[in-house]
């Protein structure tokens, strides 16, 4: 029965919010904010910022998570979500090549493609489905020297010239777009060894990418935070708002069961701990992207291997001033917090009654009113989050009855 809960608030993991609006109460008072102020506007219009998400066990981080990535897709935002116990945190290339994998960098070509021939003063849907533009223009008796300088020239325009991309990161870019317009011509194998280069496939050799004239370096953990400002720059070319991406389960940097993945040793999670450290300090040189780093309280109280355990970083992300009422703009938001300021009796029976409603095989009745009482009690002095003794209590009441 848990599980069918669990599955419930797990329903925006498709990126759709149809059926799970009304498991927003109470979470509606951070979602929507951010929707306005950083979705809406300062990341569309040219920002960049990096949010730490954390709570006790059960408080509705995972599922924050997901919400904040259907919104961000509602938005028009590319968005990438994956699990700290997926990816190796340490070395920021494997998270740079996670991103890049994820956010479809072809189809945002495409999309560039598309407005290219636009700029040259054609219509993008005349082109028959499956024919290149310069096909096209051949076709029309179009496909002269002027049109085909005119096509480098809007390439060289808009990635070479853009001080936002790497060099490298540009050149690849312009030669993948150009083999979508039919111009410059680019042979399949050389297209999948592009593509490889820009994922940091090491068995790529160098010296074929330079027979396309072309001299790059191998991407590392050193210039990966080049490449994802690159890569932000060119999701927005093609006409997206920005990159929202979203990680979860950081704790278990400082997890010991033998259950888990991965397993962090101290000097791996003091990697960890400096790439982070090092992306805040190089957020600002970035546009049009958004992280959402997602743990649970552990990672913060541990003493010994926890966030405070690293000052560089926790100096940074630390809320200097703290008050009693919660703060939407904080860089560190308490999920905890959050619940007891807006988690009312009247939320919480709220809630229970959008799960019960959402409930196919097994009827549940919602949370009465001294029982929503008892939960937010509990939760003031519990180990658990609001969201998981909501569902503990539903099923309880199942039970007795």
């Amino acid at each position: 029965m848990m599980s069918e809960f669990r599955e419930q608030l797990d329903i925006t993991r498709t990126g759709g919010l149809s059926g799970a609006v009304e498991l927003t109460c109470g979470i509606r008072f951070l979602t929507d904010f951010w929707r306005e102020k950083y979705l809406q506007e300062y990341i569309k219009d040219g920002g960049s910022k990096i949010k730490f998400v954390t709570g006790r066990q059960g408080s509705g981080k995972t599922h924050f998570l997901r919400l904040m990535i259907a919104i961000a897709r509602k938005e028009h935002y590319k968005t990438v979500s994956f699990s700290a116990k997926d990816v190796w945190m340490h070395d920021f290339k494997e998270i740079y090549v996670e991103i890049l994998r994820q956010c479809g960098l072809m189809e945002c070509l495409e999309a560039l493609g598309c407005r290219l021939i636009q700029e040259m003063g054609f219509d993008p849907d005349e082109i028959p489905e499956g024919m290149k533009f310069i096909d096209y223009l051949s076709h029309n008796g179009m496909g002269d020297a002027i049109n085909k300088r005119e096509i480098r020239a809007l390439l060289k325009q808009t990635f070479l010239d853009n001080p936002m991309l790497d060099n490298n990161f540009a050149l690849a870019c312009s030669m993948l777009t150009g083999s979508v317009l039919g111009y410059p011509v680019l042979e399949d194998q050389s297209r999948d060894m592009l593509l490889a280069w820009l994922e940091g496939d090491r068995t790529v050799k160098l010296a074929q990418l330079r027979a396309l004239g072309f001299y790059p370096s191998r991407i590392t953990k050193f210039n990966a935070r080049h490449m994802l400002r690159s890569l932000a720059e060119v999701v927005r070319l093609g006409g997206y708002s920005g990159l929202f991406i979203t990680i979860d389960d950081l704790e278990i940097l400082v997890s010991r069961s033998s259950l888990e993945p991965v397993h962090y040793t101290k000097m791996k999670r003091e990697d960890t701990y400096e790439s982070i450290r090092q992306l805040i300090d190089d957020i600002d040189t970035m546009k049009n992207i958004m992280f959402v780093y997602a743990f649970d309280r552990e990672l913060v109280d541990h003493e010994n291997a926890g966030i405070k355990s690293y000052q560089a970083l926790w100096m940074r992300i630390q809320n200097e001033i703290i008050g009693e009422r919660f703060n939407r703009f904080s860089d560190m938001i308490d999920l905890d917090l959050l619940a007891m300021q807006e988690y009312t009796p009247e939320v919480i029976i709220s809630i229970s009654e959008s799960l019960a409603g959402l409930q196919k095989n097994t009827p549940l009745a919602p949370l009465d009113l001294e029982t929503a009482r008892t939960v937010a009690s509990q939760a003031r002095t519990g180990a658990m989050g609001i969201p998981r003794l909501i569902q503990i209590a539903m099923e309880e009441v199942k039970t007795d009855v």
